[in-house]
């Protein structure tokens, strides 16, 4: 039995490759073991939760973290074997291109992990296909800086490969400076949330519902129906009115009756027009008053707030009112004024 063992092969004896393989499957029972109870009591504690992060963490855990807990065992159990120059070499190559494969995973799903527990989870406006720009840019630089550690790795100088990569960089930064503009103003739009998806702004003299927020344009559906396409940088350097999240509408009408209205019904009118808006519902007066002489009326200006800020019912209650105050006067004989003029003729007596 001792011979059999004690035979070499490609410079190991039975017994070392008998104690590696040992190694490797008591490593990888050892592993199972341990992944199949920590990720079952895991996931029991997740489903207990209704945020979706602890859900990514345990996936993490177990599609990421495990797969390189056997990638070590299988190091390990390979290192105390005499390999040859040729063969080491394979076996190192091909290890650190995995490693850093599995490494770079668990890089980006952490990262992506982070970004749903500050954000996503925190803010229901941010939306999951918002972190495709996001994710894309992190992935760029994540393999990137992996390609080059991997390089590095192998012996190969990085020193050259980073200086080009500076020079490369810059000519690419001064070529292309309105696409990364608009990239970073893609980051800022994305991380200080001014609108989102599905809110109703107003840029300058367009207005419209954001339907997509990308990592170089913004597309608005008008009211006309028309598509605007606006750059990240342009939004970014304008002053934007989200409608969307108006707690309450400021509005300011006038109601101008003519000149030959007695001051008894004047005093009257402020009175009638604060019962017509508290009567139009989900809406909080606020004053009204005789206004102005104006050129063909006695103007009277009235504001109140509405308890929304969707148009529709602004309109609602400001018709209302309008229809109160029309019965209201007619009622007490109280006329609008409407513009009119007076001539009056000098007839000389020649």
């Amino acid at each position: 039995m001792n011979e059999i063992l004690n035979k070499v092969f490609l410079m190991n004896t039975v017994k070392d490759y008998i104690i590696s393989a040992g190694m490797l499957a008591a490593g990888i029972i050892v592993i199972k073991m341990a992944r199949a109870l920590i990720i079952k009591r895991l996931k029991a504690l997740a489903e207990k939760t209704t945020a979706q992060w602890d859900d990514m963490a345990v996936a993490l855990l177990n599609d990421k973290i495990f797969p390189l807990l056997y990638l070590g065992v299988f190091y390990i159990s390979v290192r105390i074997l005499n390999l040859s120059a040729a063969l080491f070499s394979v076996v190192k190559i091909a290890g650190t291109a995995v490693f850093i494969v599995l490494l770079v995973q668990i890089i980006i799903s952490a990262i992506a992990l982070f970004i749903d527990m500050c954000w996503v989870s925190r803010d229901e406006r941010v939306r999951k296909e918002g972190l495709g720009g996001i994710m894309t840019s992190i992935k760029l630089v994540v393999w990137l800086a992996a390609f080059l550690f991997f390089l590095d790795n192998m012996g190969i100088k990085i020193s050259s490969v980073l200086a080009g990569l500076g020079i490369g960089g810059i000519a690419i930064a001064l070529a292309a400076q309105a696409v990364l503009g608009d990239l970073f103003s893609y980051f800022s739009i994305f991380f200080d949330r001014p609108f989102g998806v599905g809110d109703f702004i107003i840029v300058g003299e367009y207005m419209g519902t954001v339907e997509y927020i990308g990592m170089k344009t913004t597309r608005i559906r008008s009211l006309g129906g028309e598509q605007v396409i606006f750059s990240n940088s342009d939004l970014t350097n304008s002053r934007v009115k989200n409608y969307k999240r108006m707690l309450q509408r400021r509005v300011v009408f006038k109601v101008g009756v003519t000149y030959q209205t007695p001051v008894e019904k004047l005093k009257i009118i402020p009175d009638i027009i604060k019962s017509a808006v508290e009567k139009a519902g989900n809406t909080v007066f606020d004053r009204s008053h005789f206004f102005s002489f104006g050129a063909f009326s006695l103007d009277f200006e009235t504001v109140y707030y509405v308890a929304s800020g969707d148009y529709n019912q602004y309109m609602d209650a400001q018709q209302k009112i309008n229809l109160t105050l029309k019965k209201e006067f007619e009622e007490r004989m109280i006329d609008f004024a409407y513009p009119t003029q007076l001539v009056y003729l000098n007839k000389s007596v020649s």
